[in-house]
């Protein structure tokens, strides 16, 4: 009669596969790397074949594991998410997931106000430019910057954006700034999320497109240290709205150009899986967030 698949094994198995390595592996399970080795080496002995090539520094995936793990790792993630969702399914826990510079620009100063609404609620917080896979990541609910569209997400607008021109009133007064015109003498502070300044300047200056390639530029990937850098005087930055808050209301940021904003096609929406059955928590959290929005948006 043959012996049972070794479950657990895989669970080891599908560890050292994702970190080609044993002691990496030990560290996730929290186990030791001989214990890892003893399940991998109880799965070869039930399938048959060698899973790993072992040296000394090593470990490296045989073919065959390649092509079997291929196979049962999707089916183990959804064992895994449906593990969680049946164990979390009353849970007060709630993941939340949005880029650094919003969770910090934007939601850390309205996160005490959730949170003394919903003192039962244990909030996470992931801070991240990657997106959100909700079938992969433990996550209940992103915030993204994008376009709106994609079919496998619940999508609900925030706030739309546009791209704002922000820089400290001693910078606007050394480069003499009084008509877009004027930024032929400034440093333009360019993000990715915001990478408009070509468009901006098409729209509402009247310089030449020689004239505005010749304009000195710095590039950031994340738009707090763009933000940063405008507030120490370095240049000028297109920003969203809610993302300068603080820095406006304390003056160390002015909008010289009010009236002078580019629409953007992306806006800030909240998303979750369109299938996915929000836990209490999450709910609670979905309802504020679109609250605070709606609030905000009219009085905007």
């Amino acid at each position: 009669m043959t012996a049972p698949l070794p479950l657990k094994s895989l669970i080891v198995f599908d560890a050292a596969m994702r970190h080609k390595s044993f002691t990496q592996a030990a560290q996730e399970l929290h186990v030791t790397p001989g214990a890892v080795g003893q399940q991998i080496q109880k799965l070869e002995e039930w399938l048959g074949a060698p899973l790993f090539v072992r040296s000394i520094r090593q470990v490296v995936p045989t073919a065959d594991a390649q092509t079997y793990w291929a196979t049962i790792q999707p089916a183990l993630a959804r064992i895994r998410q449906a593990s969680d969702q049946l164990r979390l399914s009353q849970s007060n826990e709630v993941w939340l997931s949005m880029p650094p510079t919003l969770a910090a620009k934007w939601f850390a100063p309205r996160m005490a106000a959730f949170l003394t609404l919903h003192p039962e609620v244990s909030l996470h917080l992931g801070a991240t430019t990657d997106l959100t896979n909700f079938d992969r990541d433990r996550a209940d609910l992103a915030i993204r910057h994008f376009d709106g569209n994609d079919p496998q997400l619940q999508v609900d607008l925030l706030y739309p954006d546009e791209a704002r021109l922000y820089c400290t009133p001693a910078y606007a007064g050394s480069i003499q700034l009084k008509t877009p015109d004027d930024l032929v003498r400034a440093t333009l502070l360019n993000t990715t999320i915001l990478p408009y300044w070509d468009e901006w300047l098409e729209r509402f200056s009247g310089l030449s497109r020689p004239q505005v390639a010749r304009i000195t530029r710095q590039h950031f990937d994340q738009s707090a240290l763009a933000i940063e850098s405008a507030r120490h005087g370095q240049g000028v930055v297109l920003s969203s709205a809610i993302l300068t808050e603080a820095e406006l209301r304390g003056g160390t940021l002015i909008e010289p150009f009010a009236q002078m904003r580019l629409p953007v096609e992306k806006a800030y929406y909240l998303v979750h899986h369109r299938q996915a059955n929000l836990r209490p928590a999450a709910r609670a959290l979905r309802e504020w967030l679109l609250g605070v929005a709606e609030r905000e948006r009219g009085l905007g």
